[in-house]
């Protein structure tokens, strides 16, 4: 029986950048997602320089046989392409269908976590006020520490996602400095030494 690879205690969680943006605002959906997804995929490849396992979670938009290749080849046909191929997952990430906002409803990301024994949460991705936000509030409920880079999430309009920063910020409690001011290092030894804490 194969084991589940050792991982530091951290995640990065990539949410609905696999998006067809075939719904009526999709258009200003996108236009607010593009300047960010060069920094999601930072965020990404930092992470995975220091061992993070990256997971995306992902609408599935109905499509209820869909798998990760299917998912992806078919948002790569729609209007946003030009975003989505800029973080298309890699074999060695994680993929996770969810049926609603949150990546935690009715979703094995729970389970997964658990096994992989994390405990903190770094959050990008689309939208901010919404599947981000819920997101964010689930894990915040689950007592995981978070991390919600301010430059990583967008939503239809720009004021929206602030606010949904300023309350991840203020109410859940998750540092929102921007992507490029975080430091992976330390982020994972404050989680091990957490993790310690917890075990004693």
């Amino acid at each position: 029986m194969s084991s589940t690879p050792s991982y530091p205690p951290v995640a990065l969680l990539i949410i609905d950048v696999i998006n067809d943006f075939d719904f009526p605002e999709g258009h200003m959906l996108i236009e607010q997602a593009l300047p960010i997804a060069p920094n999601i995929a930072d965020l990404k490849s930092k992470a995975k320089e220091n061992g993070i396992p990256v997971i995306y979670v992902n609408d599935n938009f109905g499509k209820w046989q869909s798998d990760r290749k299917k998912l992806v080849n078919y948002c790569l046909e729609k209007e946003g392409k030009e975003f989505v191929e800029q973080l298309v997952p890699e074999d060695n990430d994680f993929f996770i269908i969810k049926p609603m906002h949150s990546a935690f409803f009715s979703t094995p990301l729970s389970t997964l976590l658990h096994d992989m024994k994390i405990t903190t949460l770094i959050l990008a991705g689309l939208a901010g006020n919404i599947c981000v936000l819920f997101s964010a509030n689930d894990a915040f409920m689950r007592d995981f520490t978070l991390y919600v880079p301010e430059d990583c999430s967008a939503s239809n309009i720009s004021e929206d996602n602030e606010r949904a920063i300023l309350l991840i910020k203020n109410t859940l409690r998750a540092d929102t400095s921007s992507s490029h001011e975080l430091n992976f290092k330390k982020i994972i030894k404050e989680a091990e030494q957490n993790n310690k804490r917890t075990i004693l």
